[in-house]
């Protein structure tokens, strides 16, 4: 007997589902960090610190507020946990972290929603002036204070304070390709003043590096495999304003795009961009960016203000200032590109698939529980599938206690459903045969359904 087999393939299966279904979308890049817009903040505060996470931007001020942002444009007041000097807020493993330079002991605040802030206890009366996150560890850095100047956290709550390579007044740290780098703005008596760097592979052991040149560095940052720091430098001096390095060792002076004094340097969309105070420049060149990190250019910044913050998250640069201003450049848009966006997708993925396979195999009980109530002796019936679909087809003779043999007439709904149930019936014996359907017994179902539409 010929067997009629059923190959299912599940790679050519996903190939056409995924030409029915999938929408192929084409992105445009539009963060530039060129064109600026100015934005309404939450209130007039002095805004020290931005930073994103969690599907949110986050911005903490000298005067104890803290203001939140879903897109970078509408910024909503939140309460600090306290009301402190807040410098320098980042986010990490789920939190956000903000250090202050007063307050103590608690100069640390978190939030796992950037609303809601809780104290924390730090180690040290300092002042902190800068925490990032990386490997797992939250490190803050400090200007000044009794020591320790550096303390870290596992989990944004306990805190340990660490060993710096030297008491300088430590103003920036950031963690790229497995290394914590931190800059300073100056040093203390007995370091050589070049000695401006410092690192650590696991934020606990620092090491003294020397920078490119003696200037005030305030703020360093990571991205397309080199670190970047900015700085303040005496009048009239641009060509070392920036420095850079691929291994956070070793540094080369780099030309900045005007005389400012830089305050905030940060990376994204292969693009850095750098912010400056009012001291200097004009509002043509507040701004500076680069592609490399080594040639830079002088931008319009959206007002003539002090900026003191830049960040970048999901296409957007967003950039916050002393006297209270926002400014955006880009257009934000959700991504699955974060590690928190990736996750959220991927349970939504796995839920939808469970929700699915869970109506499915309703489905399949329902079809079932239909099949066996129009025969319900089929577990007694050793019948072929076309003696089956006779049955079927004959079903109000079988519930109606008349012969079996006895014509019927059946209604086009009716039809459908024997259809439907032929079917369901036809492919649970095809699982059953492991693929295999006798081809006749196909052939005399088919006869039956023509049989019924009297054709």
């Amino acid at each position: 007997m010929n067997l009629l087999k059923i190959n299912f393939r599940t790679g050519v299966i996903a190939a056409i589902l995924a030409s029915l279904f999938s929408v192929s979308v084409v992105s445009q890049s539009v963060a530039d960090g060129i064109t600026w817009t100015s934005r309404t903040s939450a209130a007039n505060n002095t805004w020290s610190s931005v930073t994103y996470g969690n599907g949110l931007f986050v911005a903490v001020s000298h005067d104890g507020n803290v203001m939140t942002s879903p897109d970078g444009i509408t910024w909503t007041s939140r309460t600090a946990a306290s009301n402190n000097d807040w410098w320098s807020v980042t986010y990490g493993n789920g939190l956000f972290v903000a250090v202050s330079n007063n307050g103590a002991p608690n100069q640390v605040m978190t939030s796992p929603d950037g609303i809601t802030w809780t104290s924390r206890t730090s180690v040290a009366n300092n002042v902190k002036t800068s925490v990032t996150y990386g490997n797992g560890l939250f490190v803050a850095v400090s200007w000044s204070g009794a020591n320790p100047r550096i303390e870290t956290s596992p989990d944004g709550i306990n805190w340990t304070g660490r060993t710096a390579a030297a008491g300088n007044l430590w103003r920036s740290v950031t963690y790229g390709n497995g290394l914590f780098v931190a800059v300073a703005e100056a040093v203390v008596i007995g370091v050589a003043a070049a000695n401006r760097i410092m690192t650590s592979p696991d934020g606990i052991t620092w090491t003294l590096r020397t920078a490119a040149a003696n200037n005030s560095w305030v703020s360093v940052t990571y991205g397309n495999g080199l670190f970047v720091a900015v700085s303040w430098a005496e009048k009239g001096n641009i060509t070392n304003r920036v420095m850079t390095s691929p291994d956070g060792i070793t540094w080369t002076s780099r030309t900045a795009a005007a005389d400012n004094y830089w305050s905030s340097v940060t990376y994204g969309n292969n693009l850095f961009v750098a912010m400056s105070t009012a001291d200097t420049g004009t509002i043509t060149n507040r701004v500076m960016t680069s592609p490399d990190g080594i040639n830079w250019a002088s931008r319009t910044a959206a007002a003539d203000d002090s900026w003191s913050s830049v960040t970048y998250a999901n296409g957007l640069f967003v950039a916050v200032s002393g006297n209270g201003q926002v400014m955006t450049s880009g257009v934000f848009r959700l991504t699955t590109d974060t590690p928190d966006a990736a996750t959220a997708k991927a349970k939504a993925d796995a839920d939808a698939a469970a929700s699915a396979e869970s109506v499915r195999k309703q489905k399949v009980q329902q079809e079932l529980t239909e099949i066996f109530a129009i025969i319900p002796k089929i577990a007694e019936l050793t019948l072929s599938l076309g003696e089956l679909t006779k049955t079927i087809i004959m079903k109000k003779s079988v519930v109606s206690g008349l012969t079996k043999n006895q014509p019927i007439k059946v209604s086009a709904s009716e039809l459908k459903q024997i259809q439907k149930l032929g079917k369901t019936l036809a492919l649970k014996i095809a699982e059953s045969n492991k693929g295999s359907v006798n081809e006749g017994a196909v052939a005399l179902f088919a006869e039956g359904v023509r049989i019924l539409y009297g054709k």
